[in-house]
Parts: C-alpha cells; sequence; structure tokens
C-alpha cells in the first residue's frame, strides 16, 4: 500500500503522471478500455511502460468524478484499500489480485488497482441473472472461508460492526425512507413489509441481538452483482462493507439477493445447512439447526435495509434486489421475531 495523494478526477487518476506514482513505474501511456459507474468507478486500462516491458492489463476502483456527498463515502474506500492490504492474503477467499492500493488517510480517500479479471477471463454475475440453488452453495463457501477468518478480528480493530452504526445513525428519515419504499421498489411488497418505521425499527432489536453472537468477518455486501466467476470457481469484490458481525447477515442476505424469490423459498434451509456444514469442517463452532434458523431469519432485515435506502444504482436492480430481499422478510417473519 503507497500512502500519496488520492485524485478527484478519473482523468487525473488514469495520467501517466500519477500511475506512475502509484505503480512504482515510468508508465508512457495509457488506454482506457471501459469505465463503470456506480457509487464508486471503476476503471479498466491498459498502462504501458516507458521501458517497453509487456503492458499491464489493471482495473482501478475509487470515488472519482463524484460530488461531494459521494466523496463523503471515501472511508468505505479506505476500507476496501485496508481488506487488500491487511485481510486478505490471511483468508482463503478468491478475490481479484491486488497490484497496489493508494491511500490518502487524512482525506480518507484510497484507490485500489487490481489485475483485470475481465482480461484474465473472469465473469461478473449481475442481479438481472438469478443464480441457481447450486451456484448459491458454491458462494456460500466463499463467504465460508472469509467467516472461518474470524480470528482476524482481535488484531484489526478498525473492522468494526456496522450494523450498530446503521441502528444508532440511519442513513434516512422514516419520512425520507418511506418515499423510496414507495416508488417503483416497494410496488411487489405487502404495506407491512413496505412500513419505513418498522424497517428503521427493527435495526436495534438486531443490532443488540447480533452484538451478543459470535463475531465473524463479514463481506456486508454479498449480492449477486459482487461475485465474479473463473474456472476455478466464484470470488468475491467490493469489500467497502467489510465489517465484524454475526454470520447470519452474510448468509441471509446473499441466499435472497442471488435467487429468485420462489427459488429461495424452496432452497433456503438446505443452503443454511449446506453453510453450515462448511463452517463446521473449516472447525468453525455453530449454533444448532433451529438457532441457525432463527438468526438466520431476523438477520434478512438488514440486507432489506440496504437495498431500501439505495438510490445511486440503476433502478432495475434496485427493484430486483429490494423484491427479492423484501420478499425474504415476508416470507421469514422477520420483523415480528425481532418485536417489532
Amino acid at each position: 500500500m503507497l500512502s500519496a495523494k488520492v485524485p478527484e478526477k478519473l482523468a487525473d487518476a488514469l495520467s501517466p503522471e500519477w500511475l506512475s506514482g502509484a505503480l512504482g513505474a515510468a508508465i508512457a501511456r495509457v488506454n482506457t478500455v471501459e469505465v463503470i459507474r456506480t457509487v464508486a468507478t471503476k476503471a479498466r486500462f491498459v498502462a504501458h511502460p516507458a521501458d517497453g516491458s509487456p503492458p499491464l492489463t489493471l482495473c482501478l476502483k475509487g470515488l472519482l468524478d463524484g460530488d461531494e456527498m459521494t466523496r463523503m463515502g471515501g472511508p468505505t474506500m479506505v476500507r476496501e484499500a485496508d481488506f487488500y492490504g491487511k485481510v486478505a492474503a490471511h483468508v482463503a477467499v478468491r478475490v481479484p489480485s491486488l497490484h497496489t492500493s493508494v491511500i490518502d488517510r487524512d482525506a480518507r480517500q484510497a484507490i485500489v488497482i487490481m489485475r483485470d479479471l475481465i482480461a484474465e477471463g473472469a465473469a461478473f454475475c449481475s442481479a438481472l441473472e438469478p443464480f441457481t440453488a447450486d451456484d448459491t452453495a458454491t458462494s456460500l463457501e466463499q463467504l465460508a472461508a472469509l467467516h472461518a477468518g474470524r480470528g482476524l478480528l482481535a488484531s484489526e480493530p478498525w473492522i468494526t460492526r456496522r450494523i450498530d452504526e446503521f441502528a444508532a445513525r440511519p442513513h434516512l428519515s422514516i419520512e425520507q425512507l418511506q418515499e423510496l419504499l414507495d416508488d417503483p421498489r416497494g410496488v411487489p411488497l405487502a404495506p407491512r413489509t413496505k412500513d419505513a418505521a418498522r424497517l428503521l425499527a427493527a435495526l436495534a432489536p438486531l443490532a443488540a441481538r447480533d452484538a451478543g453472537r459470535a463475531q465473524f468477518l463479514v463481506h456486508g455486501d454479498a449480492h449477486a452483482g459482487n461475485i465474479f466467476r473463473t474456472s476455478e470457481g466464484p470470488g468475491l469484490i467490493d469489500w467497502q462493507l467489510l465489517q465484524a458481525g454475526g454470520w447470519a447477515l452474510d448468509v441471509a442476505y446473499h441466499i435472497a439477493a442471488t435467487l429468485p424469490v420462489e427459488v429461495a423459498a424452496a432452497e433456503e434451509r438446505r443452503l443454511l445447512g449446506h453453510y453450515l456444514g462448511h463452517m463446521h469442517a473449516l472447525g468453525c463452532p455453530m449454533p444448532d439447526d433451529d438457532t441457525a434458523w432463527r438468526e438466520y431469519r431476523e438477520a434478512m432485515v438488514y440486507g432489506f435495509y440496504l437495498w431500501a435506502i439505495t438510490r445511486r444504482v440503476d433502478p432495475p436492480i434496485i427493484h430486483a434486489f429490494t423484491a427479492r430481499l423484501g420478499a425474504g422478510v415476508e416470507r421469514l417473519d422477520s420483523f415480528r421475531l425481532l418485536g417489532v
């Protein structure tokens, strides 16, 4: 990891001058291959070293060309850079190979530069292309590999409990959240589910119960769009919500977000058992089946909240994830279990 100033503009980050310092080698020219903008900006590019050595096929990620609200999310990019620099090598999770990361801790901004997975033959998944149950079983194994690295929490105090932060300081007011739930994302859901006051009230009991359980390394945003596939198997990207928390925050979110509603309903008990069996095989003590099922049901609120508040993603993706996770909350009676 390199400590240096992080530019605000993509054009500056892709300039030969800045990249020469970031990559530690003089870069003569840069060819941009693709730019993807969600909350963060991702740019695939080819950097040509000035000494004539083979070109570098890379992908850069940062909060670039954004407004002030976007830049306020800088600490999440620092968290992602710290994951690659301090955690990735110590967990058996398939992730992009880091080339370098540049962190400006004073400005609370970071840029991560990775090898370009697409150029190496990987394919990224999409919310609009649901998984099969077997696909989800395989990606749950990657989450188990991450969770099994829970011993790192003792030495990495910067990995905090985000669910506590969400409960204490919700991103939106009841009125603002209700306005979002009343837009097309909430159309498939029952009024009792798309009730903003009820959803916000559920965060505190979920956080309190989760805090009293075994703590794991949790990805925090394990939806289909953060999965890539290679010939060796699936892997995980986007570590901005890395956190400490209960295993069920990831597992409930992942099962509901990756599968069509009817498939999730039919397969979730089996998939939960598959995950628990994998964790046992990795040597991790886990709750009994009935306790695990209750924790899973309660945790569905976490992913539903994240997509209920989402604004800076393409609407079809927001609608798909909110519908799947909201259906999970309805199906599993999550609000009642949490006492709201």
